[in-house]
């Protein structure tokens, strides 16, 4: 009986790390294409995860929630455009991100942006949003609306 007692514990804290896992790409084009086939919006998170701490308090408060997990998996393919200090990224990766940053027009971090499958951006957050999953969700469904 104790053993079936650690057994469900264990499978439970599994199971709730696993929920809030997404799959982030790195390729706009790939997300796009995914998003025509699935029916779906683009979601892409310029950030510099490991210096900008707006990023990383909402990444934490936000996008790593399984309330968040779960609205992304039904409506979003997620890009992470990522212009980290320390981080490793290879060339190609760093240029892809800096041509995507100009053609965005970066100017801060966090900015998220919102696409429709055909590429063109529907919805724009410049710096941190404050609410939690409820709050981005809500904003989300809004400029997901025809």
């Amino acid at each position: 009986m104790k053993k079936l007692l650690i057994a469900m514990i264990v499978a439970s804290v599994w199971l709730q790390s696993q929920a809030a896992e997404l799959n982030w790409g790195t390729s706009v084009p790939k997300a796009l294409a995914q998003a025509k086939t699935d029916k779906k919006m683009v979601l892409l998170d310029f950030t510099g995860s490991d210096w900008c701490s707006w990023c990383i308090k909402f990444d934490k408060e936000t996008l790593s929630k399984d309330k968040f997990a779960d609205y992304a998996r039904a409506h979003l393919e997620l890009v992470t455009l990522d212009y980290p200090n320390k981080k490793p990224q290879s060339d190609e990766l760093k240029a892809a991100n800096a041509a995507l940053q100009t053609k965005y027009k970066i100017e801060g971090f966090p900015t998220l942006i919102l696409l429709n499958a055909d590429g063109k951006e529907v919805w724009r957050q410049v710096g941190y949003l404050p609410g939690g999953p409820e709050a981005f969700i809500a904003k989300l469904e809004a400029a997901s609306k025809p």
